[in-house]
């Protein structure tokens, strides 16, 4: 068992920060109930963090001591491995476009995929299933722009856009005006008065 262990952690070595590590990835190591328990082992020890159900990741060394890795990093590496669009929340975006002061006090993000939640030693993040209008243009600024109408509602929108047309670029504008058919219509609805009107 020790050598199926030193075996996960050299795998685990060659990865960049964030990448997640899946029992189902190291099948070629070992049968699926010798990984499980190794992994599981790891974890115990501090070795490896538990990141949700079957979904490990590497602490990362650094001069301070051992840490978390980038939250930012790691779901950019799950959605890249699960092949699922993963993007900040609407009141995240809304929060970075000046449209709030509120800052989220839980890391939630939208994802293509299944709702879940990781854990990031004491931090925990919420993914959250998202419509497929909300993940248009994913890590686009016109993307943000949408996640953070979509959080604002329909009672906001408008006046969000007259403040958004003078701050974005209008290569941004344009493209959120190219997307409108595909968002609900009390959206469509705003982004053709921002517009046109």
């Amino acid at each position: 068992m020790q050598r199926l262990t030193e075996q996960i952690l050299d795998h685990a070595g060659g990865l960049p920060e964030g990448s997640p590590i899946a029992a189902k990835s190291l099948l070629h190591l070992g049968n699926r109930a010798a990984v499980d328990q190794a992994l599981s082992r790891l974890a115990e020890r501090g070795q490896l963090i538990r990141a949700g159900r079957g979904l490990y990741l590497r602490p990362v060394s650094s001069r301070h001591g051992i840490r978390s890795p980038s939250v930012q990093k790691a779901v950019e590496a799950l959605a890249s491995q699960r092949g699922e669009v993963i993007v900040s929340s609407g009141a995240a975006a809304a929060n970075t476009l000046g449209l709030t002061t509120q800052v989220p006090v839980r890391l939630v993000y939208l994802t293509s995929g299944r709702s879940r939640t990781m854990c990031f030693g004491k931090q925990t993040i919420e993914l959250r299933h998202a419509p497929r209008w909300q993940l248009a243009l994913a890590n686009r600024p016109a993307g943000a722009v949408v996640r953070a109408l979509a959080w604002l509602g329909p009672e906001k929108a408008d006046a969000a856009l007259v403040a958004l047309k003078r701050k974005i670029p209008p290569s941004t504008f344009n493209e959120l005006v190219a997307v409108a058919p595909q968002l609900p219509t009390w959206l469509a609805r705003s982004v053709g008065k921002a517009a046109h009107g």
